[in-house]
């Protein structure tokens, strides 16, 4: 893989999200071009890191749509990846609620047939709630690779998640088989 290949990290506001740093730095290190998108609540929990992260990528952190009149600050993307997803998160992508702007970049990208990874970062309680499931067989069923459960992201009881834990790597390496599979269809 060569240094153009654009990966747009998308997360929300899950406590992985405080460790995007440290992905970002791997994705780096695998060659990717990386652009972050947060969620509002993401970038509030975020905030004083958000210079040294824009430093990192290259690239202004986004967390709100731009204007109409106003150029894109990012090149096109390869691959897109959500994660953490939380329970809102993939909820509103499912149902196509895109006031957020990673949840409309990533409901956009379905359409636009880029390649889209998810991986939700939620708890047992959460989880009990039927229109979850929904949400992820939803996405499933438009295209988008969602990590959850076996061979993913697997739900904590509430309260005794470990941020530490959550499986990166899976995402990272979902991104890269996406680009891949991607570059093999094209002529």
């Amino acid at each position: 893989m060569t240094a153009n290949h654009v990966l747009y990290l998308f997360g929300s506001a899950a406590p992985p999200v405080l460790n995007i740093a440290g992905v970002i730095e791997r994705a780096q290190a695998d060659s990717w071009n990386v652009c972050l998108g947060l969620t509002p609540t993401a970038a509030r929990w975020l905030d004083d890191e958000l210079p040294a992260l824009e430093e990192l990528t290259g690239h202004p952190v986004r967390s709100q749509y731009k204007l109409p009149w106003e150029p894109d600050v990012w090149p096109p993307t390869d691959v897109a990846v959500l994660a953490p997803a939380t329970f809102n998160t993939i909820n509103q992508w499912a149902l196509g609620i895109t006031e957020k702007f990673i949840v409309g970049f990533v409901a956009e990208a379905i359409g636009k047939g880029i390649p889209t990874v998810a991986m939700p970062c939620v708890n047992t309680a959460y989880v009990q709630h039927t229109q979850f499931d929904t949400s992820i067989a939803t996405l499933r069923a438009m295209g988008v690779h969602v990590l959850y459960g076996e061979g993913g992201s697997v739900p904590n009881e509430p309260g005794k998640g470990r941020p530490d834990a959550y499986p990166w790597h899976l995402a990272l390496h979902a991104a890269a088989a996406a680009l891949s599979e991607g570059n093999a269809d094209r002529p």
